[in-house]
């Protein structure tokens, strides 16, 4: 039997507190059918996904989380605008699905109140109802749901609960065009508010009643300057009613909160009924270990060693990145093979498939570590380990707060400093963005894993603790301490003042999604393979040219050409014996000339130029151009040297991994090693502590509205990791070396 296609899409937007399950629940709806973005000009990530029920499409688009839908930024404003259908980039919502907190309504359904003045249809899913019953929590849904006149749905998202009857109930909101909208405001608020939607509906004829409600309750001035556009008069008219309503028992922005939990509490009478003793919940026993000073950071401690162990591991990661190496091989003796010598052939072997497949290669690591901190985040622990950190970091003059944005920088700065716009307090939130770079993110692993697994040896302290991943740790744990001290500084010196309380939501554990986190790591491993196949390829090949041009091959293999003839005639007359050291010596020619055309190219005369500055740091001219090249993008290094110890290297270690060829890479006119544990431990500490990432410093212009701290925070990070590397090579060196 044929179903008839559907008239139309039906568009749903998502909307919910954070923790309250909203991304496992998209996750749930649409499956694999999703995609990702940002909106342009601000750092709002979009998330769009389809599913199809009774042959009716269905598109998502998941919101990010929000206690309430008044915008004070252009981000926030990103929300409001989707909502609306005021912004260009997406389609009006037909419908409105609302994720609340089955065991913390109060709070919840605040944003109900907001989503329904704005009149769309609209579905709320009662998520979380088991840990409701485990504290003891009962709710009559369909007497909630009259109350709020409009479908509730309960739902267990992390199990797939009552995703087919809300599907079912999205579907049934086909056609239905709206639904009534009661404010829960005063009648004298509501009457100004009217008097202001009339004046705005002057200037523009389609502005919506609920942007005018949040103009006068905008007491901070941003609506009205990104909205209004009525000039002095508006201004005036609005201060003014914002008087008569204050003279009246009215205050704005008071009377929201006042209004909307009036509404939440007439709503919830009858609704709920708790147990008279409050139940102790197997995740109250857990906070007791978990949130104890003592037993609590153990337990983190344990928990961080254990992800990097992990991540370090031979049985999963090891033998995946085997595999990727030996298909990067197989592909560079194929192109070995295919091809004359030339510049193309060099492009392909020595670029290309050397830098990009030097950066692919630790895609394992990258994916093994987002899988933990999906997993500790999904779960709940994060908020403890905030928690926890308090008190160390009210020691430097930042809260709690201040930890999940830090965390998140281990995978990536970017969303870390966006984070960061969960703390009030603007000194704290200022200080947190300028040391959230110094957290170590995914792209500097490659660095960590490629020169530990080289240099350090794989012995073990205390018969179970792997050096290589002690060597790990101790790089994330430099980060933080960094970010500790410089915090420090900053709040006595450029950024003094006090030390705001620390208050935050523990949510309730639960168990992780199994698909929340898959999708996660798919989407965070995806985004590096995008990286490494765009960013990271154009500027291997840009370092490629640099390296490989100007090309006089004549001229450098003038001195040698007599030798090569000689050496060549000899050849045909000699012994195996004889002939084995003639291919020898001509091996050995080969390289002094691959070498002298590195030299000579755009890139070795400024390697040559910074060797003096980097020398003391125990680096060759190389390992400075990588460095230098890697600004843009930490991970860039790989892929530079990659093409680097390619070009100028044995033709035999042209084949092996990147490991093995550095390890063999030798000092010009010397036999002497240019890596070692000391050298290695000087390029870590400097990937560690220097700002080798264009992205986050333009996200950080976006955060702070001015270039004043993204070049502050470039030139603070990039003297710190010089000394840092300056003083790790020094000392090492004169232990290891000496």
């Amino acid at each position: 039997m044929s179903v008839d296609a559907p008239s139309r899409t039906l568009n749903v937007a998502l909307v919910g507190n954070p923790n309250t399950g909203k991304s496992t629940l998209f996750n749930g709806l649409s499956g694999v059918r999703q995609k990702t973005g940002n909106y342009p000009g601000v750092t709002v990530e979009k998330k769009h996904g389809t599913f199809v029920h009774n042959g009716q499409k269905v598109a998502l688009i998941d919101l990010p989380g929000t206690y309430s839908l008044a915008p004070r930024s252009p981000d926030e404003m990103v929300t409001v605008d989707v909502l609306l259908g005021r912004q260009a980039q997406e389609a009006k919502p037909n419908a409105v699905l609302v994720i609340v907190d089955a065991s913390n309504l109060e709070r919840n359904l605040y944003i109900v109140s907001q989503v329904k003045e704005l009149g769309l249809p609209t579905v709320v899913a009662l998520n979380m109802v088991d840990i409701a019953q485990e504290k003891g929590i009962t709710i009559d849904t369909a007497k909630l749901q009259e109350r709020l006149g409009v479908p509730v749905v309960a739902t267990l998202a992390h199990r797939r609960g009552g995703l087919d009857q809300l599907r079912d109930t999205i579907v049934s909101l086909l056609g239905q065009e709206s639904i009534p909208s009661v404010s829960p405001f005063p009648d004298e608020f509501r009457d100004k508010v009217g008097q202001l939607h009339a004046k705005l509906q002057e200037q523009t004829p389609d502005a919506p009643r609920y942007l005018a409600e949040r103009l006068l309750l905008d007491t901070s001035g941003y609506l009205e300057k990104e909205l209004a556009g009525g000039g002095v008069d508006l201004h005036q008219w609005i201060v003014e009613s914002r008087n008569q309503l204050a003279e009246i028992g009215q205050p704005v922005p008071a009377i929201e909160a006042i209004s909307r939990y009036q509404w939440v509490q007439q709503s919830l009478d009858g609704v709920i009924t708790r147990e008279e003793t409050r139940k102790v919940t197997w995740s109250d026993r857990i906070d007791r270990i978990l949130t104890h000073k003592v037993a609590g950071t153990l337990f983190f401690i344990l928990v961080m060693t254990l992800m990097f162990m992990a991540v370090f591991s031979n049985l999963v990661a090891g033998n995946l990145m085997g595999l990727i190496e030996w298909g990067f091989e197989i592909a560079a003796n194929g192109v070995d093979a295919a091809l004359p010598d030339g510049a193309l052939k060099s492009l392909l072997k020595d670029g290309v498939i050397a830098g990009v497949g030097g950066v692919l290669v630790f895609l394992p690591q990258i994916c093994i570590l987002f899988f933990f901190i999906a997993i500790l985040e999904d779960c709940g622990y994060l908020s403890r380990a905030a928690y926890l950190m308090d008190k160390l970091f009210s020691k430097v003059g930042l809260s709690g707060k201040s930890f999940i944005p830090l965390l998140s920088s281990f995978a990536c700065a970017i969303p870390g400093i966006m984070a960061a716009r969960v703390i009030e307090n603007r000194r704290d939130r200022l200080i947190t963005i300028l040391v959230a770079p110094l957290m170590s993110c995914s792209a500097r692993m490659p660095v960590y894993v490629l020169l530990t697994s080289a240099f350090i040896p794989d012995t073990a302290l205390l018969g179970f603790l792997p050096l290589p991943v002690l060597v790990m740790l101790s790089m994330y744990l430099l980060g933080i301490i960094a970010a500790v001290g410089v915090a420090f500084i900053l709040r006595r010196t450029i950024l003094p003042g006090e030390t705001p309380p620390f208050v935050m939501e523990l949510p309730t554990y639960k168990f992780p999604s199994i698909s929340g986190v898959f999708f996660v790591v798919v989407e965070k491993g995806w985004a590096f393979v995008k990286r490494a196949g765009t960013l990271i390829f154009a500027m291997t090949v840009i370092i490629w040219a640099l390296s490989y041009f100007p090309r006089n091959e004549e001229a450098v293999e003038a001195p040698f050409a007599d030798e090569i003839a000689q050496l060549e005639t000899q050849r045909e007359s000699a012994s195996p014996e004889e002939a084995e050291g003639i291919d020898e010596r001509l091996k050995e020619i080969q390289n002094e000339i691959d070498g002298e055309l590195l030299r000579g190219s755009f890139l070795g005369i400024a390697g040559h130029w910074v060797e003096p500055a980097v020398r003391p740091l125990g680096w060759d001219w190389k390992i400075g151009s990588a460095a230098i090249a890697s600004f843009p993008a930490r991970e860039v290094i790989i892929s530079t040297m990659g093409v680097l110890y390619n070009l100028g290297g044995d033709e035999d270690e042209k084949s092996e991994p990147l490991k093995e060829t550095i390890k063999n890479a030798k000092w010009q006119d010397s036999e002497a090693n240019v890596f070692n544990i000391p050298v290695a431990l000087s390029i870590m500490v400097f990937f560690a502590l220097c700002a080798q990432c264009a992205a986050t410093l333009a996200v950080i212009k976006r955060e702070t509205n001015s270039w004043r701290w993204p070049i502050f925070t470039f030139t603070y990070m990039t003297v710190l990791a010089y000394l840092g590397a300056l003083v790790t090579y020094q000392v090492s060196a004169l232990f290891l070396l000496g």
